[in-house]
Formats: structure tokens, C-alpha cells, sequence
């Protein structure tokens, strides 16, 4: 394929998106479509009693199927110790059952086994499940940047009623998450920055569906939001929670993928460099780096306080101590440093150090006025 032009447009996606209450009972009909024997990545905290689901939904003596325990960093040298581990099993399908690290695991060893994989998201905290994409990091859990693939996972199960048993944290996230994907698509559309379809190859243009689906993610955020927590925290599906599901993860997935990402994922990477980042999610992270993004931007005010009046209303980080980071200059200055290995030359604007810094400074007491104006009024 040639580099990437200007004038073409390119899409990706899954093949296959299925969402609804007890769809874990039926992986069989979608594994089957590809042969028997299977291999399954296991969030550790799950194994056990996902094995056990899995070995009662198998239970037909005709299928081969072997569970695997992931409980470390997505590493280069894990995705080829747990590669190995395959090559006498030879699967037909690979299952990655979890969060975004046992999902990242298991496309990058399908993907190196040349082997079809379907991604089966036990919680919405991030849009990591659709896309051709893995992160790395490194041993001690900082960002090392990302492997692409050339193909998308060839179907996504999405158990809404898993989702709703998860603790409301994990939902939460993954608005933050899907909060930058308007956020910065709408900045790597006024650049003309290449997607991230065969991004190898130099990427493409955003198509009108990618657009389109960056403004309904951020639309259906704003509309059911706040309705999809409650249903979470008392665990029960809803049609607002269905709907911030399908957010989350497919048109999250979608809009960062087929748009690109920019400012506020870079600071989302800035923050993985801190002492305290294991304390905060990904999404949450990218929450904060919306906001600092908005004031790089020097974003209209009732855009930028739409966001805030959001992050608060369903508990998301405004502020740098909500991201348990000290704002000291020092940090300020950490944070920055190791946001400009990211995408940051997405924006349509020149970014050095000087205005990311600034950038950060100002949205976090930006962030912190709005929040205890808020905790004011509410009385809380």
C-alpha cells in the first residue's frame, strides 16, 4: 500500500459488534465460527470463575480449550512469553476476556499467531476492545508507546449485564475516555492529521462516519451519562446504560481509531510518568487531559464548563489532586515532558513545553475553582 495521501479516505472496524444481557452464554456460536479449539486470556482477578463459565459452556467433548491467567504489564516480553505458550495448542481463536491489558494481550498474540481473535470486555472503562491497536508499557508500568495491527478484532461480545455488576468506577473511565474522542478528533480534522487506519503505512483521512460518531459519542455522554451511572451503581441494565456501553466502547473505539487522538491523550501519557499514576485509570486520566486540552485551545467558555459541569456530574478528575498529583512546578513540569513523546504535533497549532506547561497550570486551577464552586452550590 502506498504512504498515506491527502486526498484518500480510510475506515476500519470490527467485523462483528454484539451487545446485550447474557451474551457471555453464547461465545460458542461466535467461536465456532472460526473452529474448536480455543484459548482464552483471563483477567486474574476472574480466572477462576470465568474458567469454570467457560468449561460449562464448552462441556460438548468437542472442543479444545485452554485458559490462560494474565496478571502483568503489557510488555514486549510478554506478548512473546505468552505467544510461545501457544504454539503447541495452535488454536483456531483466541479469546481476550477482561479489561484493556488482557484485551491488548490477546490481540497482539493473535496477531502474531496469525490467528483470528474475539474480544470479550468484562468491563466499559476504556475504547481499547475495538480497535487494531495494542499499548505497551514498560516493567514499572510506564507508557511505551503502542503496537499496530493490521486487522480489527474479527467480533466483540459485550455481556451488558457483566458490565453492570462491575464496580461504577470502571463505567466511569470509560466516559472519560470517550469524553476526548470529539474532543480531539475535532482537532486532528482542522490539522489534516492522518488516522490511525493502516497507521504503519501513514494512516488516511477522517471519513464522514468517523465524524459523525465522534459527535454522537460525545452527544450520547451528555444525554444519558449521568442515568447510566445510577444503573450502574445499582447494578441493573437500563437503556441508558446499554447506551453508554455501546459509548464507551464502540463508538469510543471507532472515533478514536478512524480520528486520531491529540492533546488529551497525551497528557493522559504525561501522567503515567508520575509516582502516584497507579492510582488513577486511564480514562480518568484522559478526563483531566480534556481539560487541558480545552484551555490549550483557548476553547469557548461554555464548552469547557459543558465538559467541567459533566466530569463533575458523574465523578471525573477536574483538577490535578483528583489525579493524586501535587501541583508544584516540578511535577507541572514531569508531566509535560512526558506528554511531548505522544500526540501532541496532531493539534493544528504549534505545541512546545512552554505552552503545554501553561496549559496544565492554568487547567487545573481552571478546574479547581469550577469544583468547589460546584461542591458549593450543591452543598456537598
Amino acid at each position: 500500500m502506498s504512504v498515506y495521501s491527502k486526498f484518500s479516505r480510510g475506515w476500519c472496524s470490527p467485523e462483528r459488534y454484539v451487545q446485550g444481557p447474557n451474551e457471555f452464554d453464547n461465545l460458542k456460536l461466535y467461536t465456532d465460527k472460526f473452529g474448536t479449539r480455543v484459548a482464552a486470556f483471563i483477567d486474574s482477578f476472574l480466572y477462576s470463575a470465568y474458567t469454570e463459565r467457560i468449561n460449562q459452556i464448552y462441556n460438548d467433548g468437542k472442543h479444545q480449550v485452554q485458559t490462560l491467567v494474565f496478571d502483568t504489564e503489557v510488555t514486549e516480553e510478554t506478548i512473546e512469553e505468552r505467544t510461545q505458550e501457544l504454539l503447541t495448542h495452535k488454536p483456531d481463536v483466541i479469546l481476550g476476556i477482561g479489561g484493556g491489558k488482557t484485551i491488548d494481550v490477546a490481540k497482539a498474540v493473535g496477531t502474531k499467531l496469525d490467528t483470528p481473535f474475539i474480544i470479550v470486555p468484562t468491563i466499559a472503562a476504556t475504547d481499547a476492545p475495538t480497535s487494531s491497536l495494542s499499548v505497551i508499557y514498560r516493567k514499572d508500568g510506564s507508557h511505551a508507546g503502542e503496537f499496530f495491527y493490521d486487522h480489527s478484532p474479527r467480533i466483540l461480545v459485550v455481556d451488558s449485564k457483566i458490565i453492570a455488576d462491575a464496580p461504577t468506577r470502571f463505567l466511569v473511565s470509560g466516559m472519560g475516555d470517550a469524553l476526548a474522542t470529539l474532543i480531539e478528533a475535532d482537532s486532528t480534522r482542522k490539522s489534516n492529521t492522518p488516522n490511525l487506519v493502516y497507521h504503519k503505512d501513514g494512516g488516511f483521512r477522517q471519513t464522514l462516519a468517523g465524524r459523525a460518531i465522534a459527535k454522537a459519542c460525545y452527544d450520547s455522554l451528555m444525554k444519558y451519562g449521568v442515568q447510566a451511572k445510577i444503573a450502574c451503581e445499582n447494578h441493573v441494565v437500563t437503556e441508558a446504560l446499554e447506551n453508554i456501553i455501546e459509548t464507551n466502547i464502540l463508538l469510543s473505539g471507532l472515533g478514536f481509531e478512524n480520528n486520531a487522538t491529540s492533546g488529551a491523550h497525551s497528557i493522559n501519557d504525561g501522567l503515567t510518568a508520575m509516582e502516584n499514576s497507579s492510582k488513577t485509570m486511564h480514562g480518568e486520566k484522559v478526563a483531566f487531559g480534556c481539560i487541558v486540552q480545552l484551555i490549550a485551545e483557548c476553547a469557548k467558555t461554555e464548552y469547557l464548563e459543558e465538559v467541567l459541569t459533566f466530569c463533575m456530574s458523574v465523578g471525573l478528575p477536574v483538577c490535578l489532586e483528583d489525579v493524586f498529583v501535587e501541583n508544584t512546578d516540578e511535577n507541572i513540569r514531569k508531566i509535560t515532558q512526558a506528554s511531548m513523546h505522544s500526540n501532541w504535533n496532531n493539534m493544528p497549532f504549534e505545541v512546545d513545553e512552554d505552552l503545554v506547561f501553561a496549559a496544565i497550570k492554568t487547567a487545573d486551577a481552571y478546574g479547581k475553582a469550577f469544583k468547589e464552586e460546584w461542591i458549593r452550590k450543591k452543598g456537598v
